[in-house]
This record gives C-alpha cells, structure tokens and sequence, in this order.
C-alpha cells in the first residue's frame, strides 16, 4: 500500500511546476529504490557471504535476507565470479523476478579501498572495483571494511545469541562497543552509540606493533623478527598468525614442526598430542587476552564482541586460558576492565546484514540532506 501510495505520489507531483515539486518526486524515487532487494556481500580471506537483502521493519534489524549462500574464497577464481554465481542462483527462488532488478550492492571487504581497488594482502585474489560494478550490471557498488560491517551489525545482536567469555557484576555505563576478531587477519572496528544512529569507528588495530609479556613472547618476537623489520599483532592473532607461532616454539622447543595448519595446530592443542601446539594456544589466547585489554582501554569500550573464524572452535581453551588474566592485567585500570564483558559471537550472517544496514543507513541520510 505505501508503495502504491508513493508511486501516485510521485506521479502527480511530477506533473506539477512548483519549486519543491522535482524534490518530492526525486524523495520518492529514492524511497522506492531503498525498498528495492539488493545484495549484500561479507568477503573475507576465507569464507565469502552473499546475501539477496531487503530494508527491513524498524526493530530487531536492518534489513531482511531474502536468499544467502557462503562461499569458500579458494574455490573461485574471483569475487565476480562469485557474485555471478550467486545471481545465476536466484533464478531458481521465489526471489527471481525481483533479482531481476538488482542494480545496487553492499561490500564488506576485508582491507581499505585504494583508487579503484581494495588493498588486502589476506584474499586470494585482487579486488579491483571497476570490474565487479561492470561484471554483476549493478549502477551503485558501496564498500565497506569487513569488520566495521560487523561492528555495524552488532547494534542489533541479542545478549541471548552470544556466549560469555567474562562475564560483569556490574556493567559500565553506555559507551563504545569494540568488535574485533582473528580470522585470515585480525580485524577491528568500534560500534560508538549516538542518536539518531550509531556511527562505526573503523580501524587497522591489528597492525599494531606486537607487544610481548612475558620472557617467552619476547624469545618468539624475537625468532619472528628475523625475516621482517615490523612484527604486527595480526602476525600472530590469526590464522596464518597461530601457524607462525607453532613454528617459532618448535624451533624454540628444538622439535619439528609436524602439522602443517592452523587446523591442525589447534586440533593437536585440544586434544594434548602436541605440546607446541598446545603451547602455542595457550600464547595466543594470552597474546589475544592482552590485545584486547588495550584496545578496551584505547577506545574506552563499555563491552566486547569477539568475532572471526577461530575463537567458536576454541571457546572451552580461551575460557580456560591466560586470556582473562591478560586482560585484565592493566594495572590501575583493572577495576575499570571488571566492569567490561567480553562475548563470544558467530560471524555467520552479521557481515552481510551490517554491510545492508549500512548501506541503507547512509542512503537515508542521502535522502534526508
């Protein structure tokens, strides 16, 4: 009914000369358009999420998904081949005429945008932006990094949906909520509450200069120091990251290393076949504790997501690890880091919903100005 009402609306004022006339009509046309589906993606180095979303009613989130598909990144010999793929599948839901009009899609990428492409050294192929417009027959293509995608989202999770890590007795006020997480890489964005909408602080936290902190970190820093001049947090929270720390304790432990993934390395960690493996989750739930206090106390963070495609395998271990210790360990400021849970969230969906929530989000505010 609104949209029938909308479309005589816009017709009858197009037939009028007055000076606010062109705008009314243009308001229309834009209204109309947000209610359009679109698509939505979540590309990370692993796994990429497509979604065929619509604006959703005000309430528990943005927008609804209408079809998703998850992909595996190494599968495919593009993201356009991948978007094409996901098209090609609409054809065969009830979703097929409507996909038929599919003119605007939603980007969460992991990296940041360069010219006309997106700059990520953790997928497996170069995301130039140009060819995805062109090749998926789309007039808008907005990108957004991955995990401010996520961050976005996590305005709209439900307490009920995650699972506690370190629980609080007495929260602290409203504030800034940090969602970060290892995956491929080690990303990181900050949801910061305001009205009428949030706004999402994105960041590159996980290329901050590692900080060891204990003697045993210090001897790995300085085994992984050796064939690079920077040694970044994301180097070793993630999964890539856990690969290297496995093979810098079994050099440090005079072994060698057997297992050949991050996989593997945490297979043999929880089940106590191998001691270097088990030893470098133990560094890395430390490592992770420890970042994660610091980014809390930078942003002043009221509460904590952790996402990314490692830490829901390994939920039992991280409760059980260094981790709380670490982040707690901030010296005056540990009675502040009681106050601040940390919850354990599954990616799943979250990207693409944010990167459409956003997407519509920044199109009202076109439409408002």
């Amino acid at each position: 009914m609104g949209e029938i009402a909308n479309q005589r609306h816009a017709s009858e004022s197009s037939a009028v000369t007055l000076p606010g006339a062109q705008v009314s009509a243009e308001s229309n046309q834009i209204a109309q358009a947000l209610n359009r589906p679109f698509i939505a993606a979540d590309v990370g180095g692993t796994h990429a999420r497509i979604g065929l979303v619509i604006g959703g009613a005000i309430g528990k989130t943005p927008v609804d998904v209408l079809h998703y598909h998850r992909y595996s990144c190494s599968e495919w010999p593009s993201l356009v081949a991948m978007l094409q793929d996901f098209v090609a599948q609409l054809a065969n839901t009830p979703h097929a005429a409507a996909a038929q009009h599919v003119d605007r899609c939603a980007l969460a990428c992991a990296g940041y945008v360069l010219d006309d492409a997106i700059v990520n050294e953790n997928l497996p192929w170069p995301v130039p932006i140009g060819p995805i417009r062109q090749g998926l027959g789309v007039d808008q293509l907005a990108v957004i990094n991955d995990f401010e995608a996520v961050a976005y989202a996590a305005q709209f999770i439900d307490a009920t949906d995650t699972r506690p890590i370190i629980e609080t007795v007495q929260p602290t006020t409203e504030g800034p909520t940090l969602v970060m997480g290892p995956g491929t890489g080690l990303g990181a964005a900050v949801l910061l509450p305001g009205h009428p909408r949030a706004q999402v602080l994105p960041t590159e936290a996980g290329l901050v200069a590692l900080a060891p902190g204990s003697e045993r970190e210090i001897e790995i820093l300085r085994v992984l120091g050796r064939d690079r001049t920077y040694v970044a947090y994301e180097d070793v929270l993630s999964g890539p990251g856990l690969l290297r720390l496995y093979r810098a304790l079994c050099e440090l432990r005079g072994s060698e290393p057997d297992l050949q993934t991050p996989a593997q390395i945490t297979g043999a960690a929880l089940s106590g076949s191998d001691g270097a493996a088990l030893e470098s989750l133990q560094v890395f739930c430390g490592l992770l504790g420890s970042f994660v206090g610091d980014l809390v106390l930078l942003y002043r963070a009221s509460a904590v997501y952790l996402a990314g495609g490692i830490l829901p395998q390994i939920q039992p271990f991280l409760q059980t690890s260094a981790f709380a210790e670490r982040y707690f360990n901030k010296g005056v400021m540990r009675p502040y880091l009681q106050q601040v849970s940390v919850r354990l969230i599954e990616h799943g969906q979250l990207g693409v919903m944010g990167a459409a929530g956003w997407f519509l989000d920044t199109r009202h505010v076109e439409q408002a100005t």
